[in-house]
């Protein structure tokens, strides 16, 4: 018989399904404690259980995104484009859990929790990595990395589709390869 890993109670996702909607949609002075367990649809003692303090929900989501990063990661790595195609191509995608976690550690991040800036650096060195193996070049990877978050941020502010060639990106990154191996 196969062990299987344990899924998370439900209330537990769920407060931080809630913590991350609010963090994203309000900020994080809005995320107090009663507020997430409304938005949970939980007690507030239902949430204590699960977290005891606002610093347990903020270690929960950082762990969370940790986790996602493994799960994206892995995907880039088994695209069949390759690394560099995934990561273009995913970075103009919204309303995914990927998308709202992150952006809610980004909120963290920016109000000062060291531990959600850590997990995001993290997540830049493992994409990093990811496209460095493609590539054989860090500073190029690096650079698709950037170009990839530029696409992001083009498609936040449409809030849909940005009309990006990723071809004719990918080629300019081929290029950027090229010029860096003549050296």
């Amino acid at each position: 018989m196969l062990a299987s890993m344990a899924r998370p109670p439900a209330a537990r996702s769920r407060a931080l399904d809630a913590f991350a909607r609010i963090l994203v949609s309000y900020g994080e002075r809005a995320a107090t404690l009663e507020a997430v367990a409304d938005a949970a649809e939980i007690s507030k003692g239902g949430l204590l259980y699960h977290f005891g303090s606002k610093d347990e929900l903020v270690a929960g989501l950082v762990e969370r995104l940790r986790e996602l990063i493994v799960e994206d990661t892995a995907a880039m790595n088994a695209d069949p484009q390759g690394p560099t195609n995934y990561i273009l191509r995913t970075s103009a995608e919204f309303d995914t859990d990927f998308e709202q976690v992150y952006i809610a550690v980004v909120a963290l991040a920016q109000s000062g929790h060291a531990e959600a800036r850590k997990a995001l650096a993290e997540a830049d060195a493992a994409w990093v990595e990811a496209v460095t193996d493609e590539l054989g070049d860090e500073a190029v990877a690096r650079a698709a990395v950037l170009i990839s978050d530029g696409i992001y941020a083009h498609a936040a502010i449409q809030r849909g589709p940005t009309g990006h060639d990723i071809d004719e990106l990918r080629g300019l990154i081929a290029q950027l390869v090229s010029a860096s191996q003549r050296k």
